[in-house]
């Protein structure tokens, strides 16, 4: 299926043709965004993921910083619509480059470029796939009985099985997961396990999680790319398979799960395209902490200083994540999911993921 880019075009001719209409107004050119922040998220009911909420940004060319940031804006959408012309991509690190060419229009830094395109998708409603431009990195790994088709780069569809297709590490998720590019054929699995680092993937692959205990295995290496949160999201509500997340014990690790689960401030204006809101905190939690005797380390200043954000950050408001980070600070340690392995390597298959998991529901006894 060719994707049908004249909405996007249009989108994004009307922000050219709002500057100019302001110049032969005239007026002094804008744009207005929201704010993004932690201050200016808002829970949508509707959506059930979290979105920015009416707090907004003025970005005029009063001043020299707000007129060349515009002067780019216009470079970037030319730019964007030459690449739908000519159907090629960009990545995010060639954009940047490409802006060198641009004469007072190049950005400073690739942070620049990195903003201004998340810009463009706010006030757009477009994502910046949307736009033909991709991450350096693709997705990350997945391991189940699952059947995915996708179309190869010879404009074929292709089968794979995520099991009897693929190695120990899996199928690796294209930075393009949409139904142009990929679909999923038939999943058989009771739920999806995300997990944050490679070495616990690899662990359960190693020990047959998935086969043992009809899951989906993903790794979500770290913080997520958005093409993993959205290949999550798609087999959640195209399957109506659950979702449980596996991480760390510290707290980037529960904003790991907050930007999986609710939707990452910084993605605030697609939460619905990435949020998987039904996925439940698996662990490890502080109270495993203790529950299992793990080995830990110290919280840092900076850890500590992040847990306290989080307990003032409306994603991390009910009463299971107040208690768990307020015990984290009591203890003042962390631990890590491989902490696990003080009982031996199959332990966290055994005994710890199968505990866990008939407690919520996820395997019947």
């Amino acid at each position: 299926m060719v994707k049908d880019y004249s909405n996007v075009i249009k989108k994004i001719d009307s922000i050219a043709s709002k500057i100019y209409d302001d110049l032969q107004k005239p007026e002094i050119p804008y744009l207005n965004l929201p704010t993004r922040s932690k201050s200016n998220i808002q829970f949508d009911e509707k959506l059930n993921v979290w979105k920015y909420g009416s707090n907004q940004i003025e970005r005029s060319a009063k001043s020299l910083d707000g007129a060349m940031m515009l002067l780019r804006t216009m470079y970037m959408v030319d730019f964007i619509k030459q690449m739908i012309k000519v159907k090629k991509s960009s990545t995010l690190r060639e954009m940047y480059y490409i802006s060198e060419g641009w004469d007072l229009g190049k950005f400073h830094s690739q942070n620049e470029s990195n903003l201004l395109a998340e810009d463009l998708e706010v006030i757009t409603s477009c994502m910046r796939e949307d736009f033909k431009l991709r991450p350096e990195e693709d997705g990350a790994r997945v391991i189940g009985n699952l059947t995915i088709e996708e179309l190869t780069r010879n404009n074929r569809k292709k089968k794979i099985h995520c099991q009897d297709d693929v190695g120990d590490s899996g199928y690796t998720i294209p930075y393009n997961v949409e139904s142009e590019k990929i679909n999923f054929k038939s999943i058989d699995a009771d739920f999806i396990i995300a997990i944050e680092t490679g070495g616990m993937f690899d662990r359960l692959v190693e020990n047959r999680f998935d086969t043992s205990y009809r899951a989906i295995l993903v790794h979500l290496k770290g913080q997520p790319a958005r093409s993993t949160r959205r290949f999550i999201k798609r087999m959640n509500e195209e399957s109506n398979i659950p979702v449980v997340v596996f991480t760390d014990c510290d707290p980037w690790s529960f904003r790991i799960f907050a930007s999986l689960s609710y939707g990452a401030i910084k993605t605030a204006h697609i939460s619905e395209y990435l949020a998987t809101p039904s996925s439940q905190f698996l662990g490890v939690t502080p109270s495993d902490i203790e529950n299992y005797k793990l080995p830990t380390d110290v919280l840092s200043r900076e850890d500590i200083k992040s847990l306290k954000s989080e307990l003032t950050d409306p994603r991390f408001q009910d009463q299971f994540w107040k208690n768990e980070i307020k015990l984290q600070l009591k203890l003042g340690k962390k631990s890590e999911q491989q902490a696990l392995a003080k009982y031996g390597l199959d332990y966290v298959t055994d005994t710890y993921l199968p505990e866990k998991l008939t407690e919520m529901g996820m395997i019947k006894k």
